[in-house]
């Protein structure tokens, strides 16, 4: 297999980049491919701009999206872009670790989602859920909190986990064709003791040892919707409501 681990902590001394370097070491010795983008280490330019283009399809008005597919056509993306693509599309698995930065990631993260998923490659059109770019891979989120576990519970203060993360689990890697594990949660992770703290990571290594037998988790399929984009099939329960 061909992983690709993406990583996104500004503290190279953080047990969120604890859980990246673990990551790396069981793949490499389950005899996996690992490639990996420490985005603070690398010091990734997060903004997206028209630099990102050699080339530009209109050079009078910029829509980022446009010029992304016309950047792909080209070959006139920016090298730095077209360096983490192309280790996108090389993978078989990409793994996210990161912090939750107010409900969601930080922003080098999000700034590499928004330059790295390029429209026309990654998605386009009706390029998209089960028939998105990214299609026939996986993805795993790593992530740490603050919170303790049962403020994520269905009736806790924050709601599920799974919910709050709507926007990445589902808006961007189920979107772009990914398969999405469930994500594994580092609870409670700055005021655990050393011990619990241990408890944790020896918890994530065994997830990453059992990762074929996790089950994705479920998100929208273009074969259930007509052209317009309309449910084939509605509950007769919800008409009216």
């Amino acid at each position: 297999m061909k992983v690709f681990v993406v990583h996104a902590h500004p503290e190279p001394q953080s047990f969120c980049t604890a859980m990246k370097s673990a990551a790396v070491e069981a793949f490499a010795q389950q005899g996996h491919e690992v490639q990996v983008s420490d985005l603070y280490a690398m010091g990734f330019q997060p903004v997206a701009s028209t630099a990102d283009f050699g080339e530009r399809a209109d050079p009078d008005y910029c829509v980022y999206a446009l010029e992304q597919r016309h950047g792909v056509q080209t070959g006139t993306l920016s090298a730095d872009i077209r360096a983490e693509l192309d280790k996108l599309l090389w993978c078989d698995l990409v793994v996210f670790v990161f912090p939750v930065f107010w409900y969601s990631t930080p922003a080098i993260l999000k700034g590499w989602i928004d330059r790295v998923f390029v429209s026309g490659q990654v998605y386009g059109g009706k390029r998209f859920y089960d028939r998105g770019g990214l299609a026939g891979r996986r993805a795993l989120v790593g992530l740490t909190l603050g919170g303790q576990e049962h403020m994520f519970e269905p009736q806790g203060i924050h709601g599920p986990i799974e919910d709050m993360l709507k926007h990445f689990l589902q808006g961007t890697l189920a979107y772009a064709g990914l398969q999405v594990l469930p994500p594994f949660v580092g609870w409670h992770i700055p005021y655990l003791s050393d011990e619990a703290r241990n408890q944790a990571m020896e918890a994530w290594k065994d997830r990453l040892q059992s990762l074929d037998a996790d089950v994705p988790l479920e998100f929208p399929r273009l074969a259930d919707y007509d052209g317009r984009l309309r449910p084939l099939h509605v509950n007769a329960d919800t008409i009216g409501r």
